[in-house]
């Protein structure tokens, strides 16, 4: 794997981090699952970055590791579900 990739799985990472400790302060602040889930999420995608330069996978598909993506939209899905249905509509 070239440099360029790797630099752009790192960038993506950290980008992803600081998305996720965004969302962490809000829900720190609130109170709202909806938070939790959404900093989850990130923290989801952002392993999803790194485990493929961390681990030499040459293409996600391979490794399984597109299921920490789908885990990270599932649980954003389930999320935004949750919250419009609690407040009945």
């Amino acid at each position: 794997m070239s440099l360029h990739p790797n630099f752009t799985a790192g960038f993506l990472t950290a980008g992803y981090l600081v998305a996720g400790l965004f969302f962490l302060k809000f829900w720190r602040r609130t109170g709202d699952r909806l938070f939790a889930a959404f900093a989850a999420a990130f923290a989801l995608m952002a392993i999803n970055q790194a485990v493929p330069v961390l681990f030499g996978i040459p293409d996600e598909a391979l490794g399984g590791v597109y299921l920490l993506r789908l885990a990270a939209f599932l649980l954003i899905i389930w999320a935004i579900l949750r919250k419009n249905i609690a407040r009945g509509g």
